[in-house]
């Protein structure tokens, strides 16, 4: 966890993030749950997992949630305002319902050795609603972020959700993050349900894994062919890159942009998808054209990737700005390994000569 840095109340709030987040226990080591003796408290959710990286990326954004009145809910709501979030919206559950927690294993999610075991049902998040949310709050920036891991918390969360996928004049940039988890489903509407969520959003989030899963499909394009309302549709396909459509408001037409991804020595497999969107987001929000934000979304990504927690502080602005201005060959010959966000590394990489090979800026 970064050093508490006070959200500045002065500042227009850019992104605003709707979603549960709990506290996470972390293996002490790999194995079965059963059989790891000892765990490390830490934080975890997705949206406010986007919420942590684009604050500590210096963008003004609020997290907005419910939590237990309890000790974890306190946990919770400090180790996010750590990063620079505004936790004024989060709201204290009066009638008892706790913060959800949840442990997991070291394993890749996407693996059969991965396990995770939630304690969330009847959470206080799962009692957002549309009438216990404000919907100045959820309003108040230039884009709200949300994810289909909220929709399957609970069905005033999902009535919450549809509601906010309704096109309306006044909603801000709707960002949504399909998130797509099945042991939250209840019932096999998940597939409609996220589809339908989707289609409301402007700017889209999905894994090709995810997209073969819910919906039978199994390339960038088609997706596209089912997802043609969002303005911006990217799809991610792990180590394989990430490919986006941006519509063009005048003819309609897709310009698409496709960016490999970088090589990682992971860490920890798990918390990239979030990193991803918050490196996205926050290139969109400066204006960046689309290979640049897809760029800073694997920057944000390998930031996390070679961290041991969901969460970690992200490359330096003048740093990662270094890394996605390599030229095609520099970034497929990019390698970042632990340590590779830190101010020295940032340090080295501006004080690098424009001509320095991938390598060398990698090892900085």
């Amino acid at each position: 966890m970064p050093a508490p840095v006070a959200a500045d109340p002065t500042s227009p709030t850019e992104v605003v993030c709707l979603g549960e987040s709990m506290v996470t226990f972390l293996p002490s080591r790999p194995g079965r749950l059963a059989d790891v003796p000892a765990f490390t408290r830490t934080i975890g959710g997705a949206e406010s997992n986007v919420a942590c990286a684009l604050a500590a990326a210096g963008h003004p954004v609020k997290w907005i949630s419910r939590v237990g009145a309890d000790g974890f809910g306190d946990h919770l709501v400090e180790a996010i305002g750590a990063y620079g979030v505004d936790t004024s919206a989060v709201r204290r559950d009066a009638d008892g319902r706790p913060t959800g927690i949840y442990f997991r294993t070291a394993t890749d999610r996407s693996t059969t050795a991965h396990e995770v075991a939630y304690y969330r049902a009847g959470s206080a998040a799962s009692a957002m609603s549309p009438d216990t949310m404000d919907r100045a709050d959820l309003f108040s920036g230039r884009v709200l972020h949300l994810s289909g891991i909220t929709a399957a918390l609970s069905d005033d969360c999902l009535a919450l959700m549809r509601e906010l996928a309704e096109r309306r004049p006044g909603r801000p940039l709707l960002s949504f993050d399909v998130n797509h988890r099945p042991a939250l489903w209840r019932d096999d509407s998940g597939p409609d349900v996220l589809l339908a969520i989707a289609r409301g959003a402007d700017l889209v989030f999905v894994g090709d894994d995810e997209a073969a899963q819910l919906w039978d499909l199994h390339s960038p394009r088609a997706i596209r062919a089912a997802l043609p309302e969002p303005a911006v549709l990217v799809v991610k396909a792990g180590a394989d890159g990430a490919t986006a459509f941006v519509r063009d408001e005048e003819d309609g037409a897709d310009t698409v942009t496709s960016v490999p991804a970088l090589a990682v020595d992971v860490v920890a497999p798990v918390g990239a998808g979030d990193a991803f969107a918050a490196g996205f987001l926050s290139a969109t929000l400066r204006g960046l054209p689309t290979g640049a934000r897809l760029r800073h979304g694997h920057l944000m990504a390998a930031a996390v990737l070679t961290d041991a927690g969901d969460v970690c502080v992200p490359p330096a602005r003048a740093h990662a700005d270094r890394l996605a201005a390599l030229d095609d060959a520099a970034w497929g010959a990019l390698r970042l390994g632990p340590g590779w966000t830190s101010e020295a590394a940032g340090r080295t990489a501006e004080a690098t000569d424009s001509t320095t090979s991938a390598e060398a800026v990698a090892a900085s």
